[in-house]
């Protein structure tokens, strides 16, 4: 979509970026967006700049990172900060790396438990439930 500079309100700057309003505000009250300044008895306008912005941080959102993260990979992004950035990444790397063997594991514990449930079709106690309760999942050592 092409936008002349500051001809965007901000609900068009919404459409465009494919966000809500409020989500807007609100990254303008986190300082992850700039919020123009109200010309007398105006309203605000946006550009391809701002929307370039929000692509960024939901782009980075979808990457995994918070909004205090790309908060940093913003005030990086002159280009002359790239093994900061890249600490970062590297940071945000190790954690999806963890949180994949976590899901692995859990995956492993629910694949059993419904294979136990298959196991004892006619039993009257659930093996599931009975293990929920004993908290027998196999995750015990990965509890956040």
């Amino acid at each position: 979509m092409s936008v002349k500079a500051s001809s965007l309100t901000i609900g068009g700057l919404a459409k465009a970026a494919n966000v809500n309003v409020e989500t807007i505000r609100y990254y303008q009250r986190r300082g992850l967006l700039s919020e123009p300044k109200r010309p007398l008895g105006g309203i605000r306008r946006y550009g391809s700049a701002d929307i370039d912005r929000l692509t960024f941080v939901k782009t980075a959102q979808q990457l995994g990172f918070s909004l205090d993260e790309v908060g940093d990979l913003l005030r990086l992004e002159d280009g002359t900060h790239c093994q900061e950035a890249s600490a970062l990444a590297e940071h945000k790397l190790k954690d999806v790396r963890e949180k994949i063997e976590r899901l692995v594991k859990i995956e492993k514990a629910l694949s059993d438990m419904v294979s136990q449930c298959h196991a004892q079709p006619d039993s009257i106690a659930c093996p599931l439930i009975a293990s929920l309760h004993e908290g027998d999942i196999g995750t015990k050592s990965q509890r956040d």
